[in-house]
């Protein structure tokens, strides 16, 4: 694989799927910061699942999960870049994961997003790890999947002592 990651144009997001998935819809396509465009999206979209049964939430987001390891990881293979920066499929569901551990307020929402871009941009332990050792799809949500858990479970300490 390379290491000059290039951006799919809208057109080929359109045509392929997989791209438009991994790309968030077009949200990781943004010039800077595309992982913060791209955790926005999915803050946008958290509303649309809060609408399923509540039985249905933690399967939806595991099914994302396990399809993300799919759509990331084979994204990667068409770039030709590991974890190129505009693939963000994974970080719409580290942040539902988040999410789905807060209350449904817009205040813990926002908390929550906050959170997650923080773990997410500083990788602390585990999260820095599994970055440089797990490869391939699972490597590209894993550690999403990481910051997404401790986002949640710091939110829920916050909200605690402030509520």
């Amino acid at each position: 694989m390379t290491t000059s990651p290039t951006n799919p144009s809208v057109a080929q997001l359109c045509r392929s799927p997989l791209l438009l998935l991994a790309f968030g819809f077009g949200s990781g396509l943004a010039p800077k910061a595309p992982g913060t465009c791209g955790s926005l999206a999915a803050l946008l979209l958290w509303p649309l699942l809060l609408l399923l049964p509540s039985p249905l939430l933690w399967p939806t987001i595991a099914a994302a999960a396990l399809a993300g390891v799919v759509i990331c990881g084979r994204a990667a293979t068409k770039l030709g870049v590991h974890d190129h920066g505009g693939i963000v499929w994974d970080e719409f569901v580290g942040l539902w994961l988040a999410l789905a551990l807060l209350p449904a307020t817009l205040p813990a929402a926002l908390l929550g997003w906050v959170l997650f871009r923080l773990f997410d941009i500083a990788k602390p332990w585990p999260i820095s790890w599994l970055d440089r050792r797990v490869h391939g799809g699972v490597g590209i949500m894993l550690d999403d999947l990481v910051a997404g858990l401790m986002a949640g479970w710091v939110g829920q300490l916050l909200l605690a002592v402030l509520g």
